[in-house]
C-alpha cells in the first residue's frame, strides 16, 4: 500500500552494506588492474588517463541484488570521437587478453567469466568477476573512450568547445548518441547530486520497469529514460527532499502515459547560448515525441525512436494505475504532483522568436518553464 512505499524500499530495494562493501571491493580489483596492468605489454604505449565508474554503481541506484558495474576506461591515445569508434575494438580485445593472461597466471585470487566478442568494432567488453571474498559475482562493462573532458570537475559547466566538436563528428559519423560513454562523468554526477529520496523513488521506478520487462519482454524503453522521467517529475513537481513517494510514483507513471507529448531537457552542462549548439538544439526538440535528451549529451534522445515499446510500457503502467500501492489509507486515491507537459509543439518560427527560451521541461520548477507558443497541458490524476 501507499503508506508503506519507503519500507518496502528499505527492506527489498537498497543495497545493503556488506553487499555495497562487495562490489566496491570488485571496482576496486578491476580499476587496478585496468590502471597499472592491462595495457604493461601492449605493442604501442597506452596510457590510462582515468578509470570512471558509470552505472548504477557510481550514480548510487543500485537494485539490492543486481550486482554490475560500468567502468569507463578513459585512453589518452584516444583523440577525437572518430578514434574512439574506429579504434575501440583493439582496446577491448587487449583487455580481454590480459585478463585471461591472469586468470592463467592466477595473478588475482579471483576468476573471471570473459563473454566472447561477436562483433567486428564491439562497444564494450562484459565479464563476471568472482572472488572468494565475494558472495556473488559482479558483471562488469568496460568501455574504453576518447577523454573529451580532461580534468573535468563539478565545480564548472564543460567548455562550450566539447559539444561543438561532439555534434560536428556525430553528424559527420551519422551516430548520434554513440559517444555518451564519454560524458560519463557528467551522468553520474548529474544523478548522484540528487537527495536520498530521489535516488530511493528511482529504485522503486527501477524496480518496476524490471518487473515490467519480466512480464512484457522487449522492446521497451531504454532503462535510463525512466531515471531521467523521475528526476524531471520531482523537480516539476515537487522538488523537496521529503516528499510522498507514492506520489512520486504515480507522477512517473502518468508521464509514461503521456509519452506522445514529451519533450524534456536540461541545462546544466550545455544550453542555447553558442549558436552551433542552439541551432542543434532546436533541432532535436523539434523531433518526433518522446524526446528526453540526455542531460550530458545533446545529442542523445535516450526516450530512442520506437513508439512501439512506450505503448507497451504506458499500457502496463494504465494497469498500475488502479493498484493498491495508488490508495490512501482512508480509501482515497493517491494524487500525482502537478507536472506540466506539452500538446502541440511550437513552430520552428516559435522556436526563433524565443529563441532563449524554448520549450523546457527539467532542469527547474515549474515557474521556469517557457510563457510562449506552445499550447500547455498540466497532468493530474484524481
Amino acid at each position: 500500500p501507499a503508506w508503506n512505499l519507503d519500507k518496502f524500499i528499505e527492506d527489498y530495494l537498497l543495497p545493503d552494506t556488506r553487499f555495497r562493501r562487495q562490489v566496491r571491493q570488485a571496482v576496486h580489483i578491476i580499476s587496478t588492474f585496468l590502471k597499472e596492468r592491462c595495457f604493461q605489454d601492449a605493442p604501442h604505449p597506452v596510457r590510462v588517463s582515468k578509470v570512471v565508474k558509470g552505472g548504477s554503481s557510481g550514480k548510487g541506484t543500485t537494485l539490492r541484488g543486481r550486482s554490475d558495474a560500468d567502468l569507463v576506461v578513459f585512453l589518452s591515445n584516444l583523440t577525437s570521437f572518430q578514434e574512439q569508434l574506429d579504434h575501440r575494438g583493439t582496446f577491448i580485445r587487449e583487455i580481454k587478453r590480459q585478463l585471461e593472461a591472469c586468470q592463467e597466471e592466477e595473478t588475482f585470487a579471483v576468476q573471471f567469466e570473459v563473454q566472447s566478442l561477436h562483433w567486428e568494432r564491439p562497444r564494450a567488453l562484459s565479464f563476471v568477476l568472482r572472488s572468494p571474498q565475494l558472495q556473488e559475482g559482479v558483471e562488469f562493462d568496460v568501455l574504453p573512450a576518447f577523454d573529451v573532458l580532461g580534468q573535468w570537475t563539478n565545480a564548472h559547466r564543460p567548455d562550450p568547445r566539447v559539444y561543438i566538436k561532439l555534434i560536428q563528428e556525430c553528424r559527420d559519423l551519422d551516430r548520434e548518441g554513440e559517444f555518451s560513454t564519454c560524458f560519463t562523468e557528467l551522468q553520474r554526477d548529474f544523478l548522484r547530486q540528487r537527495p536520498t529520496k530521489v535516488k530511493s523513488l528511482i529504485r522503486l521506478v527501477k524496480h518496476w520497469y524490471q518487473l515490467c520487462k519480466e512480464k512484457l519482454g522487449k522492446p521497451l524503453p531504454p532503462q535510463y529514460a525512466l531515471e531521467l522521467l523521475t528526476v524531471y517529475a520531482w523537480e516539476r513537481g515537487n522538488k523537496q527532499t521529503d516528499f510522498s513517494t507514492a506520489r512520486g510514483f504515480q507522477t512517473v507513471l502518468v508521464l509514461v502515459l503521456n509519452y506522445r507529448e514529451l519533450c524534456i531537457y536540461w541545462t546544466n552542462y550545455y544550453d542555447f547560448e553558442n549558436p552551433t549548439i542552439k541551432q542543434y538544439l532546436k533541432r532535436q526538440l523539434n523531433k518526433s515525441r518522446p524526446v528526453i535528451l540526455d542531460p550530458a549529451d545533446p545529442t542523445g534522445n535516450v526516450a530512442g525512436k520506437d513508439r512501439y515499446s512506450w505503448q507497451r510500457l504506458a499500457e502496463e503502467a494504465r494497469v498500475w494505475l488502479g493498484y493498491p500501492c495508488f490508495t490512501n489509507r482512508d480509501g482515497s486515491p493517491v494524487v500525482s504532483w502537478n507536472v506540466q507537459v506539452i500538446c502541440g509543439f511550437p513552430s520552428a518560427e516559435g522556436l526563433q522568436n524565443h529563441p532563449d527560451q524554448p520549450p523546457h521541461f527539467g532542469g527547474g520548477g515549474a515557474e521556469d518553464g517557457p510563457q510562449s507558443s506552445g499550447e500547455w497541458t498540466r497532468i493530474q490524476v484524481s
